[in-house]
């Protein structure tokens, strides 16, 4: 698509030629996003500096029916800012900053375009904890965060980007502006419109401002690394942990043997266990300053290992081990480069079904290719897997069909924490009902009539 010369015009007299970028001018890093979608070039790219700059864009690009994708930190892995052919690309990479912390109300102030690691820096100087924490966090920002609804690593004690957003502002597809920054906790009057927006994608809207809730900094992190040797088993230690630790745990990660085989071998880390556990996890909780929550915790997890729930437990006495510990969680962001081309997935298993689910997921990816193997960690108490499938004959086709089937007998969901994207629209059915994307459908149809936002994400076009 070429943008009109009145459209091209009416854009510069907005963010100024400064804001605007075509052809070879626009950056790599604004044509393609973290997934597997091909890099697009977009037929412009806009850099507004404020949310009138943004109401102005969007009210342009609705006046000429030019076709927006919103960009954010391009950390996304289901293609939702991968732009396509003739879209205009809407960056808010210029509209970072934090704006106000309220220490009375525990509340911070964002524009859309914050990095999430700033927001979680400018917390712990005001004495703080922003609840959100992902492995993307120096780069993926917190408009993004709400347009996903963003999960990672502690969503077992502050749950997901919606629990911790109280307010937002956006910008309508037709460039109105909508605003509630409230600090109050409870606000039942009328439909709360902002949980609509969070995880809508940028389909319904643009965020361009956040009201986030802040949490009281934690003290006495305890970690350990864990041996189970089952889902089962692992499962009745984080009921068991939760019961007796009064809700202080903040993370339980899950890693099945084919990852840790990927993390000790390609990844270089030594092996943690003298035998391989069916789980290897990661467990961390805020034990606070009494003298006694060093023991408590540890005495948590001797009972459980004298019980049978845990073959062993390694716990950190310095800042050097956790960060050990954590790099068998995080070893996946560097160990892939040398697996053998894969395929990855972000789903949610019922925590019943989880062990049932990895069992068959490992035969129908055998019967499918004899050179194919699974790997599978994740965000264990919050039934979310991460799960990639490798295959050395390099035939990666059907395996989506395999995963996605599997999710649909288990009633999970085809997408947990990443999005819907490009890339799993197809399979959105077998997550949701005819009539829930019928509604979803309704919703686009009324907010974004002319369906210039993100179009082709979640819906189809």
């Amino acid at each position: 698509m070429t943008i009109p010369s009145d459209a091209l015009t009416a854009l510069t007299e907005v963010v100024g030629p400064g804001g605007l970028r075509s052809g070879e001018a626009i950056p790599a890093r604004n044509r393609k996003d973290a997934s597997k979608a091909e890099e697009g070039l977009p037929a412009l790219l806009v850099l507004p500096r404020n949310t009138e700059e943004v109401a102005a864009v969007l009210a342009i690009c609705s006046r000429f029916s030019l076709p927006v994708v919103v960009q954010g930190g391009m950390t996304g892995l289901a293609g939702g800012a991968a732009p396509l052919a003739g879209e205009v690309a809407l960056s808010l990479e210029r509209m970072s900053g934090v704006e106000e912390i309220d220490p009375v109300t525990r509340t911070m102030t964002v524009l859309a375009g914050t990095p999430l690691m700033v927001v979680q820096e400018k917390a712990a100087e005001a004495g703080f904890l922003y609840g959100v924490d992902l492995g993307a966090r120096g780069s993926c920002t917190i408009g993004g965060n709400v347009a996903t609804n963003a999960g990672g690593v502690q969503v077992l004690r502050y749950g997901m980007t919606r629990r911790n957003v109280l307010g937002l502002e956006a910008v309508m597809a037709d460039g109105r502006v909508v605003s509630h920054l409230k600090k109050v906790v409870k606000n039942n009057a009328g439909y709360d419109w902002t949980q609509l927006f969070i995880g809508s994608e940028g389909t319904l809207g643009v965020v361009t401002r956040v009201l986030l809730a802040l949490q009281p900094a934690v003290t006495g992190v305890q970690t350990a690394l864990c041996a189970a040797g089952s889902v089962d088993k692992a499962l009745a230690t984080l009921n068991r942990l939760e019961a007796r630790l009064g809700g202080n745990l903040l993370a339980f990660e899950a890693m099945w043997p084919e990852y840790m085989k990927a993390a000790t071998g390609q990844g270089g880390l030594p092996s943690p266990f003298a035998t391989q556990p069916e789980l290897t996890l990661v467990i961390e909780a805020a034990m606070g300053t009494a003298a006694a929550s060093e023991d408590a915790f540890a005495e948590a997890l001797a009972e459980l290992a004298e019980e049978g729930l845990l073959d062993d437990a390694l716990i950190a006495q310095s800042s050097r081990d956790r960060q050990r510990f954590w790099a068998y969680r995080e070893a996946n962001y560097e160990f892939y480069r040398d697996l053998p081309p894969g395929i990855h997935f972000d789903v949610s298993i019922p925590l019943g079904a989880m062990e049932t689910a990895v069992t068959l997921l490992r035969q129908r990816v055998e019967a499918r290719s004899r050179a194919a193997f699974p790997i599978v960690f994740g965000h264990l108490a919050d039934s979310n897997l991460h799960l990639s499938v490798h295959d050395a004959a390099m035939e990666l086709s059907g395996f989506a069909d395999i995963v996605y089937e599997l999710v649909r007998e288990m009633q999970g969901s085809i997408s947990a924490e990443h999005g819907v994207g490009i890339l799993k629209r197809p399979y959105l059915g077998m997550s949701r009902s005819d009539a829930e994307l019928a509604l979803m459908t309704t919703l686009k149809r009324t907010l974004d009539p002319a369906n210039i936002l993100n179009r082709g994400r979640i819906l189809p076009a």
